[in-house]
């Protein structure tokens, strides 16, 4: 249960949504003053938004919008044109469970997304975070909205010292009791903004900041060092050998595994990606040839591993099969663009093409 604001919570809320109607950020999917929020969009954003910027998203929200402009035209697509729209955006799950929530909702739910966190917390790919800005915005319910932004903004506004994630329980709960009862939905985007542009990781602006005046952190130094994180533990590395294959002006792709990293996407072939080099890397080589290294490396960082790959190519070809029971496709060099490829065979294909 949420309790309503006390005097003093309310006045900060008040202070913070006056600031808001003055510098409210204008973005796509935000609705103008006056006017419904669209859920479809608030969903869609805040799905594309998760572990992205701002600046990054708006380009494809928009091309989202005009392409599949409500969630019944997403559920109808194929899961195909999704990820390939998406590349670029990286963390590819997010496209395939967009593509089943969409589905979902409009199979089920009669094409309407549900109103309350619990419900929404039942969608694939919603986890809380999602579920509370999308009742908080779409549907202004007193639900708690913590993003990285309004962590940052409520660490310094009580001086929580206790090190992220471990102070991610009090966060939330100072954010449920400084919820209004009036305008919640509001209240949830003025603390993004507010954390977006003013309350930023490297340089607090305390002078034209709407909570200044009872900002702990500000009267006690602690602006350059609050949110505390625990230490990072050291990414594991792995690497593996990428196989570029030429025929006819076409370049050979594999599809990967729907489920696991990068599901559903085109690669180029590769050996599996290990902690050691692979001792027989021809034995994961999509065509007999004769190979040759490229100079160098492809270094790319996911979430829970940094991976390196090297690049060999196909110079002279000996068998004409395809080995192995991999979904391969030949796809010309001027289709490429066009292709669902995660950023990592983006820079392999970059690469190549400059070499």
């Amino acid at each position: 249960m949420i309790l309503a604001a006390t005097v003093a919570e309310q006045g900060l809320s008040d202070r913070l949504l006056a600031w808001y109607d003055r510098n409210a950020r204008a973005l796509p999917w935000r609705a103008s003053p006056g006017t419904v929020p669209d859920p479809y969009k608030v969903w869609l954003s805040e799905i594309m938004l998760q572990q992205t910027t701002v600046a990054a998203v708006k380009e494809y929200f928009l091309k989202f919008t005009e392409k599949w402009p409500t969630v019944e035209a997403l559920a109808s697509a194929p899961l195909d044109d999704i990820l390939k729209a998406w590349a670029g955006l990286g963390y590819y799950a997010r496209a395939r469970n967009l593509h089943a929530c969409a589905r979902l909702v409009a199979g089920h739910h009669g094409g309407r997304f549900p109103e309350t966190e619990a419900a929404l917390r039942e969608l694939p790919g919603i986890g809380p975070y999602t579920a509370g800005a999308i009742a908080a915005i779409a549907f202004n319910r007193r639900a708690a909205a913590v993003d990285g932004n309004v962590e940052r903004v409520i660490a310094r506004l009580g001086a929580i010292e206790t090190p992220l994630p471990q102070a991610k329980p009090a966060i939330r709960d100072r954010v449920l009791e400084l919820i209004p009862a009036e305008r919640p939905g509001d209240f949830a985007q003025a603390m993004m903004d507010l954390g977006a542009t003013i309350c930023t990781p490297r340089a607090a602006n305390c002078l034209i900041c709407p909570w200044s005046e009872p900002c702990q952190a500000r009267k006690r130094g602690l602006t350059d060092v609050l949110p505390l994180r625990a230490a990072k533990t050291a990414q594991p590395l792995r690497r593996g050998i990428a196989f570029w294959v030429e025929r006819d002006g076409a370049l050979l792709l594999r599809r990967r595994p729907d489920r696991g990293l990068l599901g559903g996407m085109m690669e180029v072939p590769s050996t599996p990606w290990a902690s050691e080099r692979p001792s027989r890397p021809l034995d994961s080589a999509p065509v007999e040839a004769r190979w040759r290294r490229k100079a160098g490396r492809i270094e790319h960082t996911f979430t829970h591993f940094h991976l390196e790959l090297e690049i060999w190519r196909a110079e002279e070809r000996i068998g004409h099969e395809l080995r192995g029971d991999g979904d391969y496709r030949w796809v010309p060099m001027a289709g490429l663009a066009g292709e669902a490829l995660p950023s990592v065979m983006r820079k392999i294909v970059g690469a190549m093409t400059r070499a």
